[in-house]
């Protein structure tokens, strides 16, 4: 379920779309002005939440582009194995097993974490 729907134009650097059902943070978005007889375009540079490969593309500034519904929670490390975490929620006491992502420190056994639920995908954010 997205969150609400806007104008390509509307889109901010730091915030988070979904582009081909994938949310993705946007890095840089520009838009050029509209000319005599064509419309405003938005040129954005995004990276994919989940594997952090970036994706670039130019779409017409008043195309709909889909806001997703971000779940921050929090949750404790119960076991750590490789690069994969088993994590229990802090609320709901329910048990799941999250990667452990590039650039996220701190991840060991008993620490407090917080997690992102993204349209139903889980995501390892930071150690608390």
């Amino acid at each position: 379920m997205v969150a609400r729907v806007i104008c390509a134009t509307e889109m901010r650097v730091g915030g988070y779309v979904l582009l081909d059902d994938v949310a993705h943070q946007v890095r840089k978005a520009d838009t050029s002005k509209t000319g005599k007889h064509g419309h405003a375009k938005v040129r954005y540079e995004a990276m994919n939440a989940f594997t952090g490969k970036k994706k670039v593309g130019v779409i017409p500034g008043h195309d709909k582009v889909e806001v997703p519904m971000i779940d921050k929670r929090n949750g404790q490390v119960l076991s750590v194995a490789g690069n994969m975490a088993s994590v229990m929620d802090s609320e709901s006491f329910e048990n799941m097993d999250l990667e452990i992502m590039e650039g996220v420190d701190g991840i060991v056994e008993g620490a407090e974490i917080e997690y992102w639920d993204i349209e139903g995908e889980m995501l390892l954010k930071r150690a608390l």
